[in-house]
């Protein structure tokens, strides 16, 4: 049994639609992590959040963008506004541009979060400096679902930085100037999810030819020591 659905047998009683929702994907098997890029399907995630404290700000909006088969559908992107029991402040607001009302007139967080759990459907999770965003999920989702995050998660980072050893890129915006992608707008989840998802989409090819084939060796450039070719 997987480790989600020791998670959801031991949790607290949820809402019985939520529950059963749940139930449904811990029945699922996971992907296959071994199967060439082109035969597997990534989701690159961001959030947007109240602020930057990890135990006490909350993610205010969730946006992923399916990389299948190395393909990106626009139409099949995924968004959502979790609901918030008080607005965030005037400077917060300025940041991300949701508006008190739309914060307060969100997606309950525990379906927001069933949602995003379906979207993904146990598909490796992709985004850039992952802990952050690892983190502030995880705390969500233990909070309204009483889960957490699946473990395979890939730092596009670290990928870029195993690509392109020599190159002294440090930030988002320098490697979306390199790459050659256009960002729609900033500190917009679905925005920084899509620009993620087409940095991923750019990036498979070059990994095919730096001997990292398959999902498994980019959720391995987390472990320690490793270093092209050695795994």
């Amino acid at each position: 049994m997987s480790s989600f659905a020791n998670i959801l047998r031991s949790a607290p009683r949820l809402p019985p639609d939520l529950e059963d929702r749940l139930q449904l994907l811990a029945e699922r098997s996971p992907p296959p992590t071994r199967n060439r890029h082109r035969a597997s399907r990534y989701v690159t995630v961001d959030i947007e959040t109240t602020g930057l404290d990890r135990r006490r700000d909350r993610v205010l909006s969730i946006g992923a963008v399916s990389v299948d088969r190395g393909r990106i559908d626009l139409s099949q992107c995924f968004e959502v506004v979790l609901k918030q029991p008080e607005t965030s402040s005037y400077e917060n607001i300025l940041v991300h541009r949701i508006g008190g009302q739309r914060q307060l007139s969100g997606v309950d967080p525990g379906d927001a979060l069933v949602q995003f759990l379906e979207y993904v459907a146990h598909a490796p999770l992709v985004a850039y400096r992952f802990e952050f965003i690892q983190t502030m999920l995880d705390r969500t989702l233990k909070e309204h679902l009483r889960i957490h995050t699946q473990r395979r998660w890939i730092d596009l980072t670290r990928l870029l930085t195993a690509l392109y050893p020599s190159n002294e890129t440090r930030t988002m915006d320098d490697w979306l100037k390199l790459i050659g992608v256009h960002r729609l707008a900033q500190h917009d989840a679905l925005a920084d999810a899509l620009a993620t998802a087409q940095m991923l989409q750019m990036c498979l090819p070059v990994a095919d030819g730096s001997n990292l084939t398959c999902p498994q060796h980019l959720i391995e450039l987390h472990k320690p020591r490793h270093w092209l070719g050695k795994r």
